[in-house]
């Protein structure tokens, strides 16, 4: 295979790329070869970039939310309750799913009685933006053996009961739904996703490739429940399924703490309106079972990846990775005290950041952080101290829009409103990494996962980096999506 009539940066200058399986063995001038006999790609002038990794994405829920309802716009418990009511009506006995809502500015809280109430008997499982809560009916309570005095269930309890939902699911479903979102992810020039899916994902992944093979590469996380058995099996992160080369092993998942939305991420100072020992936030593991975690999947060749938004956390989280004597990843990062910032870099831990989260949480963040000394989505300060960033999605928390995070970094700003800290903005070249797994260039001898777009970002503003068109994806030498143009 040969993409040719491309350009690798911005300067305009056009080059053949020759591909031999799965890896780039050249690269040279367009037009300096005659008739190979190969297939040609032709990028017709476009630019070609190392392929998109959506580094944070839940592959299962967000395949389920591009079928469920969404109650984004739901300015109030009662009006998300008014938008599945249209769908419950027509549900019977099936159960009624829906994503997206927010409600740390409802005038309400949301109740399992406001279902009830509405809609008496139906089945409905709600969950809200950050996967973090899960608002279920009294019936579903009931077929789950949950008995909860809201049917509100945050953090890790809602996890549990999203995976109890989905064991009533078809898995054959499901697979099929998920292999079909990794097409969707090829179609936004993905090439690798890290899926940090609440699940036993090593099995999951043996027994979904029986259905078909992904368009994209998976690192499948392992969370603590399964961390021995994985231990036990000799698993290490970077290690290639037997089944697929575009499997692999990726890091243990840690919930050090909650969110922003929920006022669960674990901070320094106190949420306004909130009393009493929850008022900073939870720690979902102590100081010593975070390092035990730490320094036993470090030891057995495991890398870690620990959820911390909030600032306390975040700093419990690096005193895990120094102590362990290991690097590792934190996931999400959002606020963290000046002084731990450099400690990043000098820990060798990597920031795996959300740009599309700074944009859609700045309201909410001016109203319960606001005024603190910590540095709230500060991703230009980690970068200027010489972090490692990655960026994902969350999928479905955002949509999974490499160009749209890239947008988000280097502008700051996803809509009419100007720059919300625009002193924490990204560079465009370090965006772009930080966008495609930390790969900068295309160059002999790189794995052939590649992206191919009309225009170099370089040359545009930010509505029109986030909607810049794909021209083509290339996932371990195999073209997975080609535009109609």
């Amino acid at each position: 295979m040969i993409i040719g009539n491309v350009a690798l940066d911005g300067s305009g200058a056009l080059f053949d790329i020759e591909l031999a399986g799965s890896v780039i063995v050249s690269i040279t001038p367009s037009g300096g070869r005659g008739p190979t006999g190969e297939e040609v790609f032709d990028g017709g002038g476009g630019v070609a970039l190392p392929g998109f990794v959506d580094s944070h994405v839940h592959l299962t829920q967000w395949a389920a939310a591009r079928r469920r309802i969404d109650v984004g716009p739901a300015s109030s418990a009662a009006d998300a309750v008014a938008l599945v009511y249209p769908y419950v009506r027509t549900a019977g006995e099936s159960v009624v799913r829906a994503n997206g809502f927010r409600d740390a500015q409802w005038p309400e809280e949301p109740h399992k009685d406001l279902i009830e109430n509405a809609l008496p008997g139906a089945r409905v499982a709600m969950t809200s933006m950050d996967l973090h809560t899960l608002w279920l009916s009294p019936a579903l309570l009931a077929d789950l053996g949950i008995d909860h005095p809201t049917g509100v269930l945050r953090d890790v309890d809602g996890l549990e009961a999203v995976m109890a939902l989905e064991a009533m699911e078809d898995p054959a479903e499901l697979d099929r739904a998920v292999l079909d979102a990794t097409a969707a992810l090829a179609v936004r020039g993905v090439t690798g996703v890290v899926d940090f899916e609440f699940a036993d994902n090593r099995s999951v992944w043996d027994r979904r490739l029986s259905a078909g093979s992904p368009a994209v590469r998976v690192d499948t996380t392992v969370w603590p429940q399964w961390l021995d058995e994985a231990l036990g099996r000799g698993d290490r992160t970077g290690d290639v399924s037997a089944l697929s080369d575009l499997i692999r092993r990726g890091p243990l998942k840690v919930m050090l703490d909650g969110s922003l939305n929920t006022r669960t991420a674990c901070c320094h100072d106190r949420y306004p309106g909130v009393e009493g020992e929850d008022a900073y936030g939870l720690l979902l593991e102590s100081r010593e079972s975070l390092f035990e975690l730490v320094a036993k999947a470090s030891r057995g060749g495991i890398a870690a990846a620990i959820h911390a938004i909030g600032d306390r956390a975040n700093g419990v989280a690096l005193d895990a990775f120094e102590r362990a004597g290991c690097g590792g990843r934190i996931e999400h990062a959002q606020q963290i005290l000046p002084e731990d910032i450099a400690r990043f870099a000098a820990l060798g831990v990597t920031a795996s950041v959300q740009p599309q989260h700074a944009m859609s949480d700045r309201d909410i963040a001016e109203d319960l952080w606001s005024g603190r000394r910590s540095v709230a989505y500060g991703y230009g300060s980690l970068h200027r101290s010489g972090a490692t960033l990655l960026f994902g999605s969350d999928a479905p928390v955002s949509p999974p829009e490499p160009l749209a995070a890239v947008a988000a970094a280097v502008f700051r700003t996803d809509d009419d409103r100007p720059p919300w800290h625009l002193e924490e903005a990204v560079p465009l070249d370090a965006s772009l990494r930080a966008a495609s797994g930390g790969r900068g260039v295309l160059r002999v001898g790189d794995v052939a996962d590649i992206v191919v777009l009309v225009e170099h970002p370089e040359h545009r503003s930010a509505d029109d980096l986030a909607e810049t068109e794909v021209r083509a994806t290339f996932c371990a030498g195999a073209l997975t999506h080609a535009s109609a143009g």
